[in-house]
């Protein structure tokens, strides 16, 4: 049966990544196994880029091949930003509530309606030293000040849905999965999973 390395150190992502992931009937690996391993550097321009980094970086460490995403949040009144900064917006690595405090701070002066924003997500799987497969997902919101919300990570708390009413961090994990920009690139990532391992006869 295949395997697959889910290639992230962050806990919010894996979790969402594991539940969209549970049912499927491929065996996934996580870097909790890999606890020697050194975090991958993000040096690229795009998230495709980082993307592409972090999964030819593990795989090329553990010899399995290797599912990696990088994600982030655009804002078009602050011209895409924080795009592939966003983990480090506020200048220290996964600082939620720092990158959270700039973020409001920047859209002072602008409005509600002009707060349009999108989480994108851009994934790659890696056999070897081979880019295999690529998918990406979007998921459109606007920013509010207020944070509302316990469930997600990073900038759900601040990031409106308007047909739902709700902020990311107010829907419940399954519904936000159906709606999200990593949902989204993922269920496509499957299919072509599937499809790839069926032609090879290896699809369990």
């Amino acid at each position: 049966m295949p395997e697959i390395l889910l290639a992230t150190h962050n806990a919010g992502k894996l979790r969402e990544l594991q539940a969209l992931t549970v049912d499927t009937p491929l065996v996934w690996r996580t870097l909790l196994e890999f606890p020697d391993l050194p975090e991958a550097e993000e040096y690229g321009a795009t998230f495709a880029d980082n993307a592409r980094i972090k999964a030819l970086f593990y795989a090329t460490r553990t010899g399995l091949p290797t599912l990696a995403d990088d994600s982030g949040l655009e804002v078009d009144a602050l011209g895409g930003a924080p795009g592939v900064h966003s983990a480090r917006y506020a200048g220290r690595q996964r600082d939620d509530a720092a990158n959270n405090r700039k973020l409001v701070a920047a859209l002072a002066t602008v409005p509600l309606p002009l707060r349009t924003a999108r989480f994108r997500c851009a994934m790659a799987f890696v056999e070897g030293t081979t880019v295999v497969l690529e998918t990406t997902g979007t998921f459109e919101g606007l920013i509010v000040d207020t944070p509302r919300g316990t469930h997600g990570f990073g900038y759900d708390p601040h990031f409106f849905v308007p047909e739902t009413g709700c902020t990311s961090a107010e829907l419940p994990p399954a519904e936000k999965n159906t709606r999200s920009h990593r949902g989204a690139a993922l269920r496509t990532m499957l299919g072509e999973l599937a499809a790839l391992y069926r032609a090879r006869g290896t699809w369990p």
